[in-house]
């Protein structure tokens, strides 16, 4: 994690409208294979039907299909692809997301084009597992800690509409750990390329009214790059206590992580020796390592057929270090918090009401040379009161209504004395963010809906700071409106689905993170934003048979955006109009999941990025590039011994030279090149087995 300052931080449309057609053609004409195909005895399978998802989107359980907004859900299946290592695979089957992936530990998370100009990090979502929050105190989120093999579901809301939860102007990501059925263990053992290694032990016990299930995981790697190790040890448990008028869950994860830092380099580094680390980095062998916890506990009481409350209480504490050329960064956080949600159900009408507190203390000390040049310390209190009502006047509408108030106060106490008092505090107004949406599904094939929501970012404590250390109490938080439409189409039997949206965002009082020197950055509002874009999803069942070729399945999806500045200047240059740097206007992602016989399957996944810019002037541009992935399994069930899954894969199957993270607006110094680029690994392979009992 880099840091602010020396405060840490851690023709188009026609385009779009032939992509549609094909897409709806390919669509039919595979259905139309697909539900005709011979089975056995002549007799045809005609209804393949795709699972029925039921989804907790704004905090209302419904079925996928009736809810008045857009929303993406990934199963256990989709979610451990590949390696089952990148957090950046998994992510991108779903549209209008991009990852930015430089190493294990350096990542961001872009949403709708929300959040592309933060420097190392993530901080423009809210991400929640159980209904706990693992965003910190700072608006840092990093979710791919978790170890891919723990989740069970993953739900993504995208853009301003999901203020229910708080801050989090680009959305939020919501992790589930799997729900134990039945008495299982689960063991793997995986070796692949640059010495990279990973066990994981999953156990899960089921039996009357309880349910436990955990998993440890072990992830080591000697790295692509020099000055690239990585260690990471992680448990996460959950379990749940039925009784017949309310339920008792717990949630508990730990993370030891240590990461060095090979940090991003410049063209000709990149072009020539994209192994070799930044040279300051690499001379100092740059690090940073943390250990995390995160733990809670949640009482759901059923007090009728209609009213039912959830309660959660939690807390959380980071402690981390890192060494940079620079100067050294110690901190940590501490804190906790409660999260109420009260629901009343009839046949017609849904509502909630729910309250959220946080409450973190974010400390941090800073030296050089083992000198101390800084120390302070940071409470944060936020407060969301949220509610939203359902209304169903004929079984085919679902229309929606509600919002969020949020309230934040900072507190600074300046624990270094030596360059003055600048103990301060900051009280932020209260925000209010409604959110409207409608749905219209007349049939199971089909549902229309359209929504409009509101949301913000707070400025996280370092953007809130001046170089100088003051306090910025001119800093706003970032706010938006977003407005989308769509439609869900599940067509031949359910053999197809598809999904497709539009949508618009426009920002106000951007939090533009600017970059004074290597180590020296600051916060300030910049002007206005405009987001639009398309987003296609497609799920096809291609055909199935009982014996060769077996089945075939496919998904696809694909990302069309357009994010511009509207009003930004900044050092004397006006940007009106530019394209926003990071986030590239074209992402395509396909997968085809073939089981040749029932012992044997087959993995294809292809990913297509398009050109995206690297700077605010759009001066400077980052080459699309294309990717392939390979994994074939074969499952050997052993008598009164379990099953085994014996696996072998390769990623970059085609050796593609390409940068799958930028460092927006690097700044050059003296006669140095701007370090724009992540150089992404060449092609490496991997292989396990796996056993089950």
């Amino acid at each position: 994690m880099q840091s602010y300052k020396n405060f840490p931080f851690p023709c188009q449309l026609r385009k779009m409208k032939k992509i549609k057609t094909i897409l709806l053609i390919c669509c039919r004409l595979l259905a139309m294979n697909g539900v005709s195909q011979e089975v056995e005895g002549g007799k045809t399978d005609s209804t393949v039907y795709l699972n029925e998802i039921v989804v907790n989107a704004y905090q209302i359980n419904t079925r996928q299909h009736l809810v008045p907004g857009s929303i993406s859900v990934l199963s256990g299946e989709e979610i451990v692809t590949a390696d089952g290592n990148s957090f950046a695979g998994t992510l991108h089957a779903i549209p209008g997301i991009y990852m930015h992936s430089g190493t294990y530990a350096t990542s961001r998370i872009v949403i709708r084009g929300v959040g592309s100009r933060t420097p190392y990090n993530t901080n423009r979502i809210k991400a929640y597992l159980n209904e706990i929050p693992l965003t910190s105190s700072d608006g840092i989120s990093t979710p791919e800690d978790i170890d891919l093999t723990g989740i069970g579901r993953m739900e993504v809301i995208k853009g301003p509409a999901s203020a229910l939860y708080g801050s989090g102007l680009g959305g939020n990501i919501n992790i589930y750990t799997p729900r134990p059925g039945e008495n299982k263990v689960e063991a793997l053992l995986q070796h692949g390329s640059f010495q990279t290694m990973k066990a994981t032990t999953t156990v899960n016990y089921h039996g009357g009214n309880l349910d436990v299930g955990g998993n440890l995981s072990h992830l080591q790697s000697d790295g692509f790059r020099e000055n690239n190790r990585y260690r990471r040890t992680a448990l996460l448990t959950s379990g749940k206590w039925q009784q017949q008028t309310y339920s008792l869950e717990y949630t508990l994860m730990l993370i030891d992580l240590f990461a060095q830092i090979p940090s991003s380099v410049g063209k000709t580094l990149y072009e020539s020796d994209p192994r070799a680390a930044a040279a300051n980095w690499k001379a100092v062998e740059g690090y940073k390592e943390y250990q995390r916890a995160i733990g809670g506990i949640t009482l759901t009481n059923r007090f009728s057929e209609k009213w039912n409350n959830r309660i959660t209480l939690f807390g959380r504490w980071t402690d981390s270090y890192e060494r940079r050329p620079f100067n050294n960064l110690d901190d940590g956080t501490s804190g906790g918090g409660i999260r109420d949600r009260l629901t009343y159900h009839t046949p017609n009408w849904d509502a909630l009401i729910g309250f959220e507190w946080i409450n973190d203390t974010y400390r941090w000390q800073m030296d050089m040379k083992d000198e101390l040049i800084n120390r302070n310390e940071e409470t944060r209190n936020h407060y969301n009161l949220f509610g939203m009502m359902y209304w169903r006047p004929a079984p085919a509408w679902n229309i929606s209504w509600g919002g969020a108030v949020n309230k934040v106060h900072y507190r600074l106490t300046d624990r270094f004395s030596e360059n003055g008092d600048q103990s301060g505090k900051r009280d932020f107004p209260a925000i209010f963010s409604p959110r409207l949406g409608v749905s219209y599904a007349p049939s199971r094939s089909v549902a229309f809906y359209t929504s409009a929501g509101h949301g913000f970012s707070m400025p996280s404590p370092e953007e809130t700071l001046l170089p100088e250390g003051d306090i910025n109490r001119e800093l706003q938080p970032e706010q938006g409106m977003q407005y989308e439409a769509g439609v869900r189409l599940n067509l031949f039997d359910d053999a197809t689905q598809l999904e497709a949206t539009i949508y618009r965002i426009n920002l106000n009082n951007l939090l533009v993170t600017k970059r004074l020197t290597e180590d020296v950055f600051t916060g300030i509002n910049a002007g206005r934003t405009r987001h639009s874009g398309l987003e296609l999803t497609v799920k096809q069942k291609i055909f199935r048979f009982r014996n060769f070729p077996g089945s075939l399945h496919m998904q696809a999806n694909y990302t069309w955006s357009r994010n511009r500045f509207i009003d930004f200047e900044d050092d004397g240059g006006v940007y009106d109009g530019n394209k926003l740097p990071g986030i590239p206007s074209h992402v395509t992602q396909a997968g085809l999941q073939w089981h040749p016989a029932a012992r044997l399957r087959l993995n294809i996944q292809c990913q297509y990025i398009g050109k995206q810019y690297m700077n605010d002037a759009n001066s400077a541009e980052n080459d699309h590039y294309a990717l392939a992935s390979l994994r074939t399994s074969y499952y050997l069930p052993v008598a009164k011994a379990g099953s085994f899954e014996l696996f072998t894969g390769i990623n970059n199957m085609t050796n593609t030279h390409y940068s799958p993270m930028l460092t927006v607006n690097a700044v050059a110094f003296g006669k140095s090149e701007p370090r724009y680029y992540y150089p992404g690994m060449p092609r490496h392979y991997y292989a396990g087995v796996k056993w089950e009992f």
